[in-house]
This record gives C-alpha cells, sequence and structure tokens, in this order.
C-alpha cells in the first residue's frame, strides 16, 4: 500500500511539474539540472513536450541532436547530455 500512494504521489507531482512548464512558472533548465524527486523517473521527451512551443517533431529533433533516447528519463541522462540539452533550451 506504502508503494502505491508513494507511486500516486510522484504522479500527481509530475503532473503539477507538466503544469508548470506548460504555463512558464517553471524553467526546462532548472529542472534538468536540479530535478525534483518527481521529475528523476520522468522521461525527458514527457517534459519537452510540455514546454510551450515544442510539439513531437522538435521535442524529437532536440533529443536527436543531443544524442538522447526518446525512452530517456531524467535521472538517467548522463552529465554530458543534461549540460547539451540544457544549452539548448537556453538560447
Amino acid at each position: 500500500m506504502r508503494a502505491l500512494q508513494e507511486a500516486n504521489e510522484i504522479r500527481v507531482a509530475r503532473a503539477q511539474l507538466k503544469k508548470e512548464l506548460a504555463s512558464g512558472r517553471a524553467r526546462i533548465e532548472e529542472i534538468l539540472a536540479e530535478p525534483p524527486r518527481a521529475a528523476r523517473t520522468a522521461k525527458v521527451y514527457d517534459l519537452l513536450l510540455a514546454l510551450p512551443k515544442v510539439g513531437p517533431v522538435r521535442a524529437a529533433r532536440s533529443l536527436t541532436q543531443c544524442r538522447i533516447a526518446p525512452s530517456k528519463t531524467v535521472g538517467g541522462l548522463s552529465e554530458r547530455q543534461r549540460l547539451e540539452l540544457i544549452g539548448l533550451f537556453r538560447r
């Protein structure tokens, strides 16, 4: 029961994080640099899709440019991948 409750809390927090990304209250660079607990298991592709003006094509292109698999989680990013992606969205 505890694991189920914890999973639900993470899903709720992740949904809130996506809403904050969409509204501009949260910045993807900050989330990638210091991922909150809920974002560590989130797919990078899904977080990119939550950004304004980023659709499936731009998200996929950004991941390809940084040599990141679409199934990669935020917590599973290497330092190089993390820095490349942060640099890409800071421009």
